[in-house]
Order: structure tokens, then C-alpha cells, then sequence
């Protein structure tokens, strides 16, 4: 499958290595390629050869599968670089959370309640399939579960699209996720963005983010 990755932080170069390593064909989305090249991306693009670096819509054009690993707040402006045409019928990943840290830590949430990322994100771009995802743990954890407990733990999908919500769950999976639950639509969204204060405080409380929730059932 080819994959965009929307974001050269922890999180998107966490997907971008996981994906690399199963075999799939990752492009990196920038807003400035020679800038990110002239950062640290080039340690870090030296260990994995196989992931490529283009501007957010190049990156997206030939992809069969967009991740939106950016922060919340540079979502939209980066989702709109990438070009509405070009996330049209796509599935897209959204891993990101609202996190608004303008007035210091642990930061507040800047949707919720009545509304969340992932449905503002789906209302932009409704020619998009969002599916919200991995945003309740850290990056690691994300794309190497079964460090933690053996991967006994749990992650959620939410979207308006069964079809996407399946593809997104079969990433999950290989990356080593053993407890995929679909939660239902895009709304419900609300819920995993709005764990962040607990999640927060518990990387507070235990001075690391190899953490993650279990539904017990």
C-alpha cells in the first residue's frame, strides 16, 4: 500500500518506520522539504532509506492512504496544503488530538464536548473517509503495542465509513494491535480526544508514556 505520512514529528516518523519495515511504500509530507532535510531528518532518513520526503500534496497524490500525524492545530492547514483533490475518496488517518497549550501544562483541549477534531477534520474534507485512531497512546505504542503487556491492551476507530475503518483496523493489526475496537461513527471521536486529560496526568503521575488503557469486557 502506499502511504502518506502528513508530519515529520515523533508520531509521523514513528508510522512512517513502522510502515517501511511492513513492507509498504511511505512518502513523508513537508512544508518545506530542504528545511526539514537540513534539520535532523537527515540522522534520522539515514536509518531508514526506504522513506521518501516530498511536500505535503505531492505526498498525498499517489497515495492510497493518508496519516494525519501532525499537531491538531497545524491539522487543517496542512491537510489543506495537501490539496482537498488529492485526500478525495482516500482514507485518511487521523492521529491527531486538539491540544492547546497556550496557557501552559498539561494542555487544554480546543474542541470537545459537542464536536472533536476528527468531525471538523470530516466536515472540511467530506470527500475524505476520516478514521480516527491511535490518538488515546504514545508513538512507540503505537506501532510496537507488544512491548507493553503483549500488546493486551486496547485501541479505538471512529468513522463515518466501514470500508475505511477496516483498512485502518488491518494496520492496527499488523502493526501488532490485538484489541481493535470500532467505536462507531466520526463522532464519537469526542470520546478518545477527550481521554487526554486523564492520559496527560497519568504520564504525569508516572513519569512515562509506555502506558495504555484496557477495556475489560
Amino acid at each position: 500500500m502506499r502511504i502518506a505520512v502528513l508530519g515529520t514529528g515523533m508520531v509521523g516518523r514513528a508510522i512512517a518506520a513502522r510502515a517501511t519495515e511492513l513492507g509498504h511504500e511511505v512518502v513523508v509530507g513537508t512544508r518545506d522539504v530542504a528545511a526539514t532535510r537540513d534539520g535532523d531528518w537527515g540522522d534520522w532518513a539515514a536509518g531508514h532509506p526506504g522513506v521518501a520526503l516530498a511536500v505535503h500534496a505531492d505526498a498525498t497524490v499517489g497515495a492510497d492512504l493518508v496519516v494525519n500525524a501532525t499537531s491538531g492545530d497545524g491539522s487543517l492547514p496542512t491537510l489543506h496544503a495537501a490539496g482537498a483533490e488529492n485526500l478525495a475518496g482516500k482514507v485518511l488517518l487521523d492521529i491527531a488530538n486538539p491540544l492547546d497549550g497556550s496557557r501552559g501544562f498539561p494542555p487544554t483541549l480546543s474542541v470537545l464536548n459537542d464536536d472533536s477534531l476528527g468531525e471538523l477534520i470530516q466536515r472540511t474534507f467530506p470527500r475524505t473517509r476520516v478514521v480516527k485512531a491511535l490518538n488515546t497512546l504514545t508513538a512507540d505504542l503505537m506501532t510496537h503495542p507488544r512491548q507493553l503487556g503483549g500488546g493486551d491492551h486496547s485501541v479505538f476507530v471512529s468513522g463515518d465509513d466501514a470500508e475505511a475503518k477496516k483498512t485502518v483496523a488491518e494496520l492496527l493489526i499488523s502493526f501488532g494491535h490485538t484489541d481493535v475496537i470500532d467505536l462507531g461513527d466520526i463522532t464519537t471521536a469526542r470520546g478518545t480526544e477527550m481521554l487526554m486529560p486523564i492520559w496527560l496526568r497519568l504520564y504525569g503521575r508516572l513519569g512515562t508514556p509506555l502506558f495504555n488503557v484496557k477495556v475489560v469486557r
